[in-house]
């Protein structure tokens, strides 16, 4: 028999808690008995990541730009472009025939039919949480102007926009860049996401994560950061230590349709949220990512509300996690979240 117990019942001093995430379903493991400090995650005597700017393929780009972004272009002045955007030269999806899917047996395949873009900042080492807003902002502008174009592809059904940080995030080029990858089906990531948002609504008449939103930004003991237009929080059941999530006050579907401010606003979130992250835990490895409504004329996903995801290197998946799929953060997200919301950039 389950007991539901309130929050005034919340039982500290557990050894450990599991807690399940309202959009997704997925269960956490808090492991509070064995519950590191903030200060044991610093990347101590971690080598930095960093490769000469000689032989950086960004610093001599030769492909045309998709797209320049220049800060403070002047009329009748030639300033270089901060941000550029170029056609991935080892690309995981290409332009093509419109996918077929196909079956082989039990099985189902398709083509890799889309596009794979890069955004690149032109500092060599910078980070998006050592720049300054404008700049950041730029990168942010690139990100959605470059969705709105490959939005147009009909082969597309979502589209991807991250950011690898470091080797351990999987990034094979030390120069900062992001990428932008439309693909021909919906992620299950993604899917589950939307399924999870879906039935909140249906049940209850209200978006999940406007609910969340109230709730934190009421509750606080999860927030990190706020703006005008931006909510910055710790997941309450957070995946690994220092997951971060950035949401948008408004109710927003697609974050293509984010608006001037919206988009001002994000790019300064973002830049906190990973500075904090960076000046924190001695800039760790990460990865940072889009979760937005998939391309849709139908207006199917308007209960929905796209979000950035900031992760951490943190923690490494053993034998429980890759067995379970149940992950364990040895911090407390509210712990976590007062120490980032103490760090000053």
């Amino acid at each position: 028999m389950f007991y539901e117990a309130s929050d005034n019942d919340h039982k500290h001093g557990s050894f450990s808690e599991v807690r399940q995430d309202l959009v997704s379903g997925d269960w956490v493991v808090i492991a509070t008995g064995r519950a590191k400090r903030p200060h044991d995650f610093l990347q101590e005597g971690k080598k930095a990541f960093r490769q000469p700017k000689r032989t950086c393929p960004f610093e001599n780009l030769h492909e045309n730009a998709l797209l320049s972004l220049s800060l403070g272009a002047e009329r009748g002045k030639n300033i270089k472009p901060w941000v550029k955007v170029v056609v991935n030269k080892f690309p995981a999806f290409q332009r093509g025939v419109c996918s077929i899917f196909h079956k082989t047996g039990p099985y189902q395949w398709t083509d890799g039919v889309g596009q794979h873009e890069v955004v690149i900042t032109r500092d060599h080492e910078r980070s998006l949480g050592q720049m300054a807003d404008l700049e950041a902002e730029l990168a942010v502008r690139a990100y959605q102007e470059r969705y709105r174009a490959i939005k147009q592809d009909e082969c597309v059904r979502y589209i991807s926009i991250f950011h690898n940080h470091g080797r351990g995030s999987g990034a094979t080029l030390s120069h900062p860049h992001s990428q932008i990858i439309g693909i021909p089906v919906i992620p299950s990531d993604i899917a589950r996401s939307i399924r999870g948002s879906a039935v909140y609504y249906e049940e209850h008449k209200e978006c999940v994560h406007c609910v969340m939103l109230k709730f934190e930004k009421n509750d606080k003991k999860r927030l990190i950061y706020e703006n005008d237009h931006f909510l910055v929080f710790a997941p309450f059941a957070s995946r690994l230590a220092f997951e971060i999530r950035i949401y948008p006050k408004n109710h927003v579907s697609h974050f293509e349709d984010a608006s001037e401010a919206e988009i001002v606003s994000v790019a300064n979130a973002l830049r906190v949220s990973l500075g904090k992250i960076f000046k924190g835990l001695n800039n760790p490895d990460y990865n940072f990512f889009l979760h937005t409504s998939p391309i849709d004329k139908l207006n199917s996903f308007r209960h929905y509300h796209w979000h950035f995801e900031i992760l951490p290197k943190t923690s490494i998946w053993a034998g429980f996690e890759i067995g379970t799929g149940i992950e364990i953060s040895t911090i407390t997200p509210e712990n976590a979240a007062e120490f980032l919301r103490n760090i000053k950039v």
